[in-house]
């Protein structure tokens, strides 16, 4: 949200910004039921209302309110912009919520990427709640005077987070502020989406020439285990079938955080099953580690957790933990353990096309997973896009770093590192 934040302070605009309970480096757990409007919702609106009180103390504020809010955070700002008759403005990025009326609520923009194309819809219905006819985007409706100014913005070539970084946003944002304020001051906005992805693109690049200066830790006969294309497709099925089937009656609500419990069994039993597969057909080789092994590990996970984790946490959202997540962190490691040493050797010599459906088959198995208790594992969708970015990303590095070093594992328990660590620092954490 520092984008926003900083485009608005630019224009004269007192911005607070903050971590929700539960959220990026709050280490307060969010209490209440998620399902419910009177459990969890309930909680982050009171605190919202605590932040906007705060901001209304200030001794440049003129008690004038505005809210902006991404996401499920839309929602929790309309509610309260209902509730109070201090807030002159709202902002929804990526809006959806169910509160949105005709008349609440006031002076509201809704932000949305191009490529949400469900959002989109959604948005122009909040605006057609306020006109006789059809919307159309990018067009105001009401007046700022009334209260009743509506517009939804199709931010162009973005997506459910790029949206947060476009220019088109920030300065729709900012300019909706200013209107509702009657503000004459229009800052530059702070555009730093390109050279996050340059900077990120670097340190991805930097990690080519330094897995080639990696010791080798090679294992021997490991060719003779190669499988056939057709063994190593198989290999992939069972494992992406049986979990989520085995699981799917099971309790599995065992951590204070969300869907995060269920990830970390789905990830342990289809790590399990791979590795069974693998050693039945003679393609895992048990060795005592060497010290050249171990030596690798730790230098490809420090490269994982920090030369790219630093940069996210500085630029994009928060990466490192605070002392409530690491214990989170831990029990999340014996699953991705699991699953990414598994991984990596069913894909040892193998041909591009099986990794590629190795992985895709794993996406599946959390898709047939959701669809099996769609109720509960809902907010597994939310993490698709990461889970996506990781493969393309690690499963990269981790791709150099086994041909570098001639041992699949050094990449598989580096990645199950920074999976547990990128996991863990992500979902909000939760009390009983």
């Amino acid at each position: 949200m520092e984008p926003i934040g900083v485009t608005l302070a630019k224009s004269g605009i007192i911005a607070v910004t903050f971590d929700f309970f539960g959220h990026g480096d709050n280490a307060l757990p969010l209490s209440g039921d998620v399902t419910k409007e009177s459990g969890a919702t309930a909680t982050l609106v009171e605190q919202l209302s605590t932040v906007v009180d705060f901001a209304r103390g200030l001794d440049s504020a003129d008690g004038r309110v505005g809210l902006l809010g991404h996401s499920m955070a839309s929602d929790v700002v309309v509610r309260l912009a209902n509730q109070r008759s201090d807030v002159e403005a709202t902002v929804g990025v990526s809006l959806f919520s169910e509160d949105v009326t005709a008349n609440a609520p006031k002076n509201l923009l809704i932000i949305v990427g191009e490529y949400e194309d469900f959002l989109s819809q959604e948005a122009l219905k909040a605006v057609e709640l306020t006109i006789d006819g059809s919307a159309t985007e990018g067009q105001t409706y009401g007046a700022f005077a009334d209260g009743n100014a509506r517009r939804a913005v199709f931010a162009d070539g973005v997506e459910h987070v790029g949206v947060l970084y476009s220019r088109e946003s920030l300065t729709e944002a900012r300019d909706w502020f200013r209107a509702a304020f009657n503000f004459g001051n229009a800052g530059e906005a702070d555009v730093r989406g390109p050279w996050i992805i340059g900077l990120l693109l670097s340190v991805f690049a930097l990690a080519w020439p330094l897995a080639a200066l990696l010791p080798q830790v090679t294992v021997e006969d490991s060719r003779k285990n190669a499988a056939s294309r057709i063994e190593g497709y198989g290999r992939a099925v069972v494992p992406a079938v049986a979990t989520p089937l085995l699981l799917w009656p099971l309790p599995t609500d065992y951590l204070p955080v969300l869907v995060a419990d269920y990830l970390a069994v789905h990830f342990s039993l289809y790590g399990a099953l791979t590795l069974l597969i693998l050693w039945w057909r003679g393609g895992l080789s048990l060795r005592v580690p060497s010290y050249r092994l171990l030596g690798a590990i730790m230098l490809v996970a420090a490269f994982g957790v920090f030369a790219i984790g630093l940069p996210i946490d500085t630029y994009v959202t928060s990466f490192i933990p605070h002392d409530g997540r690491w214990s989170l962190i831990a029990l999340l490691l014996i699953g991705t353990f699991l699953y990414t040493v598994s991984d990596a050797w069913a894909v040892w010599d193998q041909p591009f096309d099986v990794r590629i459906i190795t992985k895709l088959m794993f996406l599946g198995s959390l898709a047939l997973a959701i669809s099996l208790n769609i109720e509960k594992l809902f907010f597994l969708i939310i993490i698709f896009p990461v889970v996506v970015l990781f493969f393309l990303l690690y499963g990269t590095i981790g791709r150099w770093v086994s041909n570098a070093t001639g041992h699949p594992t050094v990449s598989g328990v580096a990645n199950g590192v920074a999976f547990a660590w990128a996991l863990g620092v992500t979902f909000p954490l939760f009390s009983g």
